[in-house]
Order: C-alpha cells, then sequence, then structure tokens
C-alpha cells in the first residue's frame, strides 16, 4: 500500500497543492529545452479567437436560435448524482490534469446500453486517509434513467482511474471489462449474474505503473481477443516533478508561465501487447510483436483497426507530445512500424502533436477508413485521409477542421451519423489541462464546450453551431467520451467524462427524420464471439457503407459496439455484407429499417 512507502512527506505536499521543487529527469536522448516546445504544446501560440461578448471561442460563441442537436439529459437520467475527483483543483501535476474514460456497454444483456465512468484519485485516498472515489456502473432502466450499480457490481476500481476497454476475452458471451489506472490494472471478468471479478494479476494483465489506452483485437487470427495497452509516463511519487512554484526550465512553462510538468522531460512508459493463452491468461508479447514502444513515448489513444482492408487488425497509438505509431500487422504475429512511411506519425506540417484521443471512420463512404486525432490547444487537430494500403494525407486544412479547433484542447472524440443522412459526423469533447487558462489572455479556458461538425457528402465539415442551453453549449472540463444509441431510438447519444465534475448526457434529440438501422454481431467458431474486428458494408439510399467493431479508441474510451447506419429517406436496404474476424464474408437481408437485428456468423450467404 502507498501508506507504507517511504513517501509520505511528498505526498503531504503534493495533497496540499504545494510548490515542492524537485527536478524533471529527461530520458536519455531527448531532446533539450532549446530544441523543442515546452510541456505538452507542440504548436507555436496563437491569436486568440473571442466571440461578440470577448469571451475565447472555446467558452462562448453561441447562437441564440438554430438547430437542436443534442440536449442535457445528465440531471434526468440520475448521472449527476456521481462525481470524478482528480488530484487537487490547482492541478500541480501532470497526473491530476488527464481524466478518465467511459465506455458504453451492455453488460447484462438486456438489449440495453449500460455505461461505465471510470474514476481518479487523490493522495489522500491512495494513502487510505479517505475513501478512495469509485468508478460507476450506471444501469439502464429502459425509461430514460439510470441507476449506479458498481458496488454491486464490484467495480468500483478504487485507484487512480485512467481508461477502460471492453472485450469478451473468454468468448462467453458476456462484455468483459478492463480498467487502466496510475498503478495496478484491472480486468474485471463477467460473472454473468450482474457482478465482476478483478483477474487482471490471475490473468497476467495487471502491470504497474501508468498505463493509458487500452484495445482488445485478435490480431493473431486464432479467434480469441488479445490486449494492447498503451504506457503514458514512469510515474514516480518518491521522485515528483517540479509543481508550478518552483518550475524554472522550459519543460514546465506554458506561454512563458510556470504551469505543470510534462510530458516532455520525464520518462516514458512501455506499451504492452498480451497475448490470448486461451486459457483465462495472457503472455506479454510486445518485444516479439514489434510494439513495446522503445523510444519511450507518451501513449495515450489506442485502437485495433484494420487499415489496409486486408482483413488482419493493424495498431493505432495517439502518443502526447511525440510522434504516432502505426503498426500494420503482417499476418505473422507481428507488426511493421509504419508509423512515417505511412504518413501518420506527424502532422501535414511534419511536425508530432499532442495527441489525445483517435477516432476511426469511412467518412466518405469509400470502404476507407479515416482517422481523426485530438490534440493540444494552439494546435490544429489532424484528420488523416485514407488513401489506401494504409497510406494516409492529412487533410483537415481542406475539410475545414484546422482553423476552428485550433484553440481547443481536445480528447473523446468519434465520427457519428448524427443525422441519420448516411454520412459520418465528427464530435469531440474539450477542456484544458492548465487552471492558468482562466487567468491570462490565451484565448482559450480551463472548461469548453465539446465541438460537433456535420459531414457534407464527404467533402467538407461544417461546425454546427452551438445554441443557447442546449448540450453544444455546455463549458465543462471534457475528457474521456463515448458513443451509442443509449434509448434504442436510432439516434446516436454521447456521454462526457467531465474531470472533477458530474458526467455529460448528450441526448439526439436532431429533428431529422431520416431511416436507420443498427446491428449486434455475433461472431463464430473462429472469431472472437463479440466479433470485435469486424467490418460490415450497407448499401442502401444509393451509397455503401461501412462500419466496424472496435474496441478502445476516442480518449480512453469505448463506444457502442453496435455498427450504426443512417440510411436517409431510404426505406429498403439491398444488401448487408459482413467480413468477419475469422475471415468469412457473408451476406444478410433484413427483414425492415429502423431497428436493432442481431446477425450471427454463419447464419448468412
Amino acid at each position: 500500500m502507498l501508506a507504507a512507502l517511504r513517501f509520505p512527506p511528498l505526498l503531504a505536499l503534493l495533497a496540499a497543492g504545494s510548490s515542492l521543487l524537485l527536478s524533471a529527469q529527461a530520458p536519455a536522448g531527448s531532446a533539450t529545452p532549446a530544441q523543442i516546445p515546452a510541456g505538452q504544446a507542440t504548436g507555436a501560440p496563437q491569436p486568440a479567437q473571442l466571440d461578440a461578448q470577448r469571451r475565447p471561442i472555446t467558452e462562448g460563441d453561441f447562437v441564440a436560435s438554430g438547430p437542436v442537436i443534442f440536449s442535457d439529459d445528465s440531471a434526468h437520467a440520475g448521472l449527476t448524482s456521481w462525481t470524478h475527483k482528480m488530484g487537487t483543483p490547482a492541478k500541480n501535476y501532470i497526473v491530476e490534469t488527464k481524466g478518465s474514460g467511459v465506455a458504453l456497454l451492455d453488460y447484462d444483456n438486456d438489449g440495453w446500453l449500460d455505461i461505465y465512468l471510470v474514476n481518479g484519485s487523490t493522495v489522500d485516498a491512495l494513502t487510505g486517509k479517505v475513501t478512495p472515489p469509485h468508478a460507476a456502473l450506471f444501469h439502464n432502466n429502459h425509461d430514460g434513467t439510470f441507476t449506479n450499480v458498481a458496488e454491486k457490481a464490484g467495480v468500483t476500481n478504487d485507484r487512480w482511474g485512467m481508461g477502460v476497454a471492453i472485450g469478451d476475452y473468454d468468448n462467453d458471451g458476456w462484455p468483459d471489462i478492463y480498467v487502466t489506472n496510475v498503478g495496478k490494472n484491472r480486468l474485471y471478468h463477467n460473472n454473468h449474474d450482474g457482478t465482476f471479478t478483478d483477474v487482471a494479476e490471475k490473468a497476467g494483465v495487471q502491470l504497474g505503473n501508468w498505463s493509458s489506452g487500452a484495445t482488445f483485437g485478435d490480431y493473431d487470427g486464432d479467434g480469441r481477443l488479445d490486449l494492447f495497452v498503451a504506457g503514458y509516463v514512469h510515474w514516480d511519487w518518491n521522485h515528483l516533478p517540479a509543481s508550478p512554484g518552483g518550475a524554472t526550465n522550459a519543460f514546465c512553462t506554458f506561454r512563458g508561465e510556470p504551469v505543470a510538468c510534462g510530458p516532455r522531460g520525464l520518462k516514458g512508459e512501455s506499451d504492452h501487447l498480451f497475448h490470448n493463452n486461451g486459457d483465462g491468461t495472457f503472455t506479454d508479447v510486445s518485444e516479439k510483436a514489434g510494439v513495446a514502444d522503445k523510444p519511450g513515448y507518451y501513449g495515450l489513444g489506442a485502437v485495433f483497426t484494420d487499415v489496409n482492408n486486408d482483413g488482419k487488425p493493424d495498431l493505432l497509438v495517439g502518443n502526447d507530445s511525440t510522434p504516432n505509431y502505426l503498426y500494420i500487422n503482417k499476418g505473422d504475429g507481428a507488426f511493421e512500424d509504419d508509423s512515417y512511411a505511412s504518413g501518420f506519425a506527424v502532422n501535414s506540417a511534419g511536425s508530432e502533436t499532442a495527441s489525445m484521443g483517435l477516432a476511426v471512420g469511412d467518412y466518405q463512404n469509400n470502404g476507407q477508413n479515416a482517422v481523426f486525432n485530438t490534440t493540444f490547444s494552439d494546435s490544429y487537430k489532424p484528420f488523416y485521409q485514407n488513401e489506401g494500403d494504409g497510406n494516409f494525407t492529412d487533410i483537415s486544412d481542406q475539410l475545414g477542421i484546422a482553423e476552428v479547433s485550433t484553440p481547443f484542447l481536445s480528447w473523446g472524440d468519434a465520427f457519428l451519423d448524427y443525422d441519420n443522412d448516411g454520412y459520418k459526423d465528427l464530435l469531440m469533447s474539450d477542456g484544458h489541462v492548465y487552471p492558468q487558462a482562466d487567468q491570462y489572455n490565451w484565448g482559450t479556458s480551463w472548461a469548453e464546450r465539446p465541438m460537433l461538425f456535420h459531414n457534407l457528402d464527404g467533402k467538407r465539415f461544417a461546425p454546427v453551431p452551438a445554441v443557447e442551453g442546449t448540450g453544444l453549449a455546455l463549458v465543462i472540463a471534457g475528457r474521456g467520451m463515448a458513443v451509442g444509441d443509449l434509448f434504442n431510438n436510432g439516434k446516436l447519444d454521447a456521454v462526457i467524462n467531465v474531470m472533477d465534475g458530474h458526467p455529460v448526457l448528450l441526448r439526439n434529440v436532431s429533428p431529422d427524420r431520416n431511416h436507420w438501422i443498427e446491428l449486434k454481431l455475433i461472431g463464430g467458431d473462429k472469431s472472437p464471439r463479440d466479433a470485435v474486428g469486424a467490418t460490415v458494408y450497407i448499401t442502401a439510399n444509393g451509397m455503401k457503407q461501412r462500419g466496424d467493431v472496435l474496441s478502445g479508441g476516442s480518449y480512453l474510451s469505448n463506444n457502442d459496439p453496435r455498427p450504426h447506419f443512417g440510411l436517409g429517406q431510404a426505406t429498403t436496404v439491398q444488401d448487408i455484407e459482413v467480413h468477419w474476424p475469422g475471415g468469412k464474408i457473408e451476406h444478410f437481408t433484413v427483414p425492415g429499417i429502423d431497428r436493432i437485428i442481431t446477425l450471427t456468423e454463419g447464419a448468412g450467404k
């Protein structure tokens, strides 16, 4: 236990938000402060963008009227009974700033999505002085409300929580929960009775330092889900980095002001790939597979997804203030590092970014998944168009996203067809890491509004105005975000985990009257039971759309596993083509639209 370790005086100072001065240790071979920007920032300071009331557009730029896309249903749904907590309000240390993720899953197999919210912690909780902040598992009551059953279910975590990924790792038909922490991780095995058992130590996936994004995927095609866990910073409570009151080096300033140190100047934590042995245990094959992150980059977002359409899941890792990774699956148990060759390592300016979340989706309906990457403020958000064969081009500026996104510090992100017109739109959660943002004229703010972009026929994205009093006008310290159909009505909603606040449920109330269809996939003998890794193509309304069953992604979060398709005004679906993870390709017909349909491997043609 932390209380028994040798550093209570340091922890006491941290808990008090002190300005304890300790030196930050740079990793061997790292650049000097003169060579690279400080801290997490990777872009040059940008002029402030203010609205008519002279507020930064991150907390303003509202309109009085217009189409209402999301309502704030947080209180009505019962989510405001729970509060996220991470460190002290001063945020003197980077470990207090990153926030936590959220997952949408049907843990009890009743056909309705439930909500798992990861919580952070405090030093007092780690040292046993106070009760640890609990994670939440909100059971869907099927009437627009949710009930927190985390304690009864045994999934409160009670550690310094970061991320979550969902996957049925033992193919028993029930979703399991993997939670990453600053410290030991948890693997909650679903007991089929509304409860879970933490089997991380027995399974060999506990680790022990600062884990961040996690993703399940069957990388070797044996029909069992493997697990990748990104590492962020190697955190040592005995040797804390400098705090703002004593920071004097460039790693600990932002726009000339002292702020929490890191990640630059701190040692990175390695990534891990765990192979599923099929007996409830995993083996660490990171080195053998070529994904161990030997440079020690600062991993955050992670997702298995097939980027070159060869039927094998590749691996994307978004790294903070260091180049991103794209690992191409070679099909022999190993990956090829194509990060730079693919164009995914850096943005269009050739610069690494402070990558947070990863969104994957076919925005053009051409069968190729693009990747959107949230980043720090003063940096635009890269949009990597898939050119085929795993090659990417950052076209954020051409799509109309770059300039307007620059002031925002963004985290969770997702492609979602919010108006069911057949084109995937883009949503992101936002919020700064430095409370000092409200004290200086940086053109940004600590709490920020979410951003929604409407897809204009796969050619450009247009920002959707934030109407006063609606969900898009909420000014919050957003972090992890997951999207899904929480009310089984064909409208995609979003849940945002808010730093030191109540979670937000953005209920989709778009006035469109377009049609839709959603699919729950069940894998057969050669595929994971939850069909993670499956790709679906639907032909309807004169277009062919793609959807994927993914685990992880966004920022430390997990979206609805059911592929959702907007059909526009189409009243029929010509074809559903499923590429199962085990390699089988099947075609299905459906009895109708505006419904959720279950497709089982082996039942198609």
